[in-house]
């Protein structure tokens, strides 16, 4: 329940322009804090990742063009058997964690499917959370 949730927030973000709505499905603060062993974790968060994260659901409503409105969310598919354990140290991280790249937004616009990649989610207390929606900054 809590992922269609997500994703249906991450969906209405993308539709109406406001990212904004997406930011529940979006790799929480606190957990960053946690997970990150960068100088300043809270900045890095607010000023690399969310502001990626917001540039990128601007760009994907733009790609939805004028059947913004009308499009669907037909599924976000995540190809768990791809996940891996990222070690501490490994990604600037002091705690493991797993992620998945490779995910795909399933859409229809105008009657056409399209696909959106999600490029990365972290699990987060048994939970997926986008990281990067498109390329990894």
């Amino acid at each position: 329940m809590a992922w269609d949730a997500r994703v249906a927030r991450l969906w209405e973000a993308i539709v109406h322009d406001e990212p904004e709505r997406a930011m529940p499905f979006f790799f929480p603060l606190g957990a960053y804090l946690q997970v990150k062993d960068v100088s300043d974790p809270a900045s890095d968060w607010k000023r690399r990742l969310v502001a990626a994260y917001r540039r990128d659901i601007h760009a994907l409503h733009a790609r939805l063009g004028s059947g913004a409105e009308s499009a669907r969310l037909v599924a976000l598919e995540v190809p768990e058997a791809r996940a891996r354990w990222v070690d501490p140290g490994e990604e600037y991280n002091k705690l493991g964690y797993y992620r998945v790249f490779g995910s795909k937004l399933h859409v229809e616009v105008d009657g056409a499917t399209r696909t959106f990649d999600v490029k990365s989610l972290i699990s987060w207390r048994g939970e997926w959370y986008v990281v990067h929606l498109s390329a990894i900054q």
